[in-house]
């Protein structure tokens, strides 16, 4: 393998990480905002790790599971079962219908802003591009969180304001 070969590679494995206060009224929004922004990468070769929570990581799952081949991972801090249940069930049902390659648990003790900062570490370590969907430019916020530590990892970033 060529190094653009290998760099293609990785590039083509990305972390979607995003604001969990999505209004109702923003849906068509995101859907808009995904075939703008997801689907150029989306490519069947692609890989996306999701963090599994409530907000953008949901929609941006359901999105690209019911308009791509690529393959998918969410990862949660602790369980399954201790997400949100609308993100539990959505997890549940692509794991069932046998669309996600993979639901990584993370199994910490407790939820909180270490176990989600562990967790984007960990998809963020695993991808070669991470694509940010805050809801605003508070640097305190674990979608910015991510994007910073993707940035000291130097990987490219891609941050559509929601």
């Amino acid at each position: 393998m060529t190094f653009a070969e290998a760099q293609a590679s990785v590039a083509r494995h990305v972390t979607i990480t995003g604001t969990r206060s999505v209004p109702a009224e923003s849906e068509a929004q995101l859907r808009v905002l995904f075939g703008d922004y997801l689907q150029p990468f989306a490519g069947p070769d692609a890989h996306f790790y999701l963090g599994g929570a409530a907000g953008i990581d949901t929609a941006a799952l359901d999105w690209l599971a019911e308009r791509t081949q690529a393959s998918l991972t969410v990862v949660v801090p602790c369980t399954v079962t201790d997400q949100p249940a609308a993100a539990a069930a959505s997890i549940r049902r692509w794991q069932d219908s046998g669309r996600l390659a993979e639901v990584v648990e993370l199994g910490a003790d407790r939820l909180g802003t270490a176990a989600y900062h562990t967790r984007n570490r960990w998809m963020v370590d695993r991808s070669g591009f991470v694509i940010g969907f805050p809801r605003n430019t508070e640097p305190t916020s674990g979608t910015w969180y991510t994007v910073n530590y993707a940035a000291e990892q130097g990987k490219p970033r891609l941050v559509i304001p929601v």
